[in-house]
């Protein structure tokens, strides 16, 4: 089991430690709930060290981007940063991931802890353009300060300016007294804030200043519960439960992160399955009555029939009320229609909806 640079600030916050992906990692402190309201409302910084993150580069750094990621990235700038995925040859997700472009011949790529040296390894037997590679996971930290108040309760710390970075933007500068910090407007909650990538040996230095710049803004230290709360509100997808080997972007409906104006990794097979469309879709639904909907839970008829399969569900702690998210046949899908969930004995009526969950 890896232990993040920050383990020992974890556990002197008490906090419930479980493995997760190859890692120790902290998944909550004080409970769900008031964790993920209080990103919601003020912030909260979550310690996402186990994150992958490759740097690809040289001349030919872009070519092995394009041939490898659904998303085209010869749109980006310097300072910017696209979501994306990996198309396997199968029809389905190697993994979805950030593209960072550092300059014209530098990207930073970050992926999933669970795929690090599967998603390595895939990049690599498609470098045939010989772009240079280097893992560069296991000597970085990432923190994602998210909510409201992150950009004023931050801004002590650097001289970048905060408030005024577009999404899916970057600089590189110093942070809390570290240079070379990169400061990127991401994150998957969807509440606003920050993703700050370092080395290892300056994390608690870092850590330990965001907390104080954060104290009078009501800053709390965030586990994975609640991260994975706060992104399904949004709808946004979890590799593992969303999105597979499996599965295809289509389906996922990240039909927007798929771009038909190259060619990738089964680029051909996914533009057919765009323009006939797919036989299965991903929708997100609530729950008609008060009920929690879990992954691997059937979706079925009005019968019983199983018609697929809950991917990812939960309480929402800002709604109060069960939502998820499923697949089902395309026939079945749309907004308003009716579908039921099988929990334990009992058939619950849910309704399918718009996403994101919270309209904040």
């Amino acid at each position: 089991m890896k232990e993040i640079a920050l383990s020992k600030k974890h556990r002197e916050l008490n906090a419930k430690m479980i493995p997760f992906a190859g890692f120790n990692m902290p998944v909550s402190y004080e409970g769900v709930n008031a964790e993920h309201l209080n990103v919601r409302e003020k912030l909260g910084v979550f310690d996402v060290s186990h994150m992958g993150e490759f740097l690809i580069s040289g001349e030919n750094a872009l070519e092995l981007i394009q041939k490898i990621s659904s998303n085209d990235a010869s749109k980006l700038t310097d300072g910017k940063a696209q979501y994306s995925c990996m198309p396997n040859e199968k029809g389905g997700i190697v993994d979805d991931l950030i593209i960072y472009r550092i300059d014209a011949e530098k990207y930073l790529l970050v992926v999933n802890a669970s795929n690090i040296e599967k998603d390595w390894n895939w990049i690599a037997h498609h470098n045939t353009m010989d772009a240079t590679m280097r893992d560069m996971s296991d000597e970085m930290s990432l923190l994602a300060i998210q909510g409201p108040k992150a950009a004023e309760a931050m801004q002590s710390l650097t001289n970048i300016d905060l408030a005024n970075m577009k999404f899916y933007t970057f600089e590189v500068g110093n942070f809390a007294g570290v240079e070379k910090v990169i400061v990127s407007a991401t994150g998957y909650t969807g509440s606003g804030g920050f993703e700050i990538y370092f080395k290892n040996e300056d994390a608690e230095q870092i850590w330990d200043a965001v907390m104080e710049a954060g104290k009078d803004f009501g800053i709390k230290p965030i586990g994975l519960a609640a991260r994975d709360t706060l992104r399904l509100e949004m709808g946004y997808c979890l590799y593992g439960n969303d999105i597979d080997e499996t599965i295809s972007p289509i389906e996922a409906g990240l039909g927007w992160i798929t771009k038909f104006t190259k060619e990738f990794i089964n680029s051909e097979e996914l533009k057919m399955q765009k323009e006939n469309g797919p036989s299965r879709k991903l929708i997100a639904f609530e729950m008609d009555e008060k009920a929690i909907p879990r992954k691997g839970y059937d979706i079925v008829d009005e019968n019983g029939k199983k018609i697929g399969e809950v991917t990812s569900g939960t309480m929402s702690p800002s709604l109060e009320k069960g939502i998820g998210l499923g697949y089902v046949p395309t026939e079945v899908a749309g907004l308003g229609n009716k579908i039921h969930l099988q929990i334990r004995k009992k058939t619950v009526p849910a309704t399918q909806v718009k996403l994101p969950f919270y309209k904040g």
